[in-house]
């Protein structure tokens, strides 16, 4: 597989994960909440693996994102106020899938909002198209 075949699969992959967001967004059920935030996390996820990629740079499986930021640091310090954004996302990946804990309508829309900011960030370092 070649550089650029793997970072157009991440990034498809991201879009799917977009996709499904903005799908279950117009649905407004709250048993979906956990799924959205999920899928939050995994678009933003998988546009850091595209952009590792895009930087030749070696990863782990993991998704923890401040992880994965920080392997990008070394090759473009200019992403470094994302990582905020990319604290508050991580969990959606796991720990909010369990039973005991809750989402609110609040936290999703804040985690979309995130999602849609990194995203765009990701994709202009990608030079892709917003």
């Amino acid at each position: 597989m070649k550089k650029s075949d793997s970072i157009v699969e991440w990034v498809e992959k991201a879009e799917g994960d977009y996709e499904t967001v903005v799908d279950l967004r117009l649905k407004r059920k709250k048993r979906q909440r956990f799924i959205i935030a999920f899928h939050c996390q995994q678009c933003v996820e998988k546009y850091l693996k595209a952009l590792l990629a895009f930087y030749e740079i070696n990863f782990p499986k993991s998704h923890d994102l401040e992880e994965l930021l920080s392997l990008i640091l070394e090759k473009d310090t200019l992403l470094a106020p994302i990582r905020k954004d990319l604290k508050e996302l991580t969990p959606f990946a796991v720990e909010f899938r369990y039973p005991g804990e809750d989402i609110t309508a609040e936290e999703v829309q804040a985690a979309v909002k995130m999602m849609k900011r990194v995203r765009l960030i990701l994709r202009k370092r990608l030079y892709l198209k917003p």
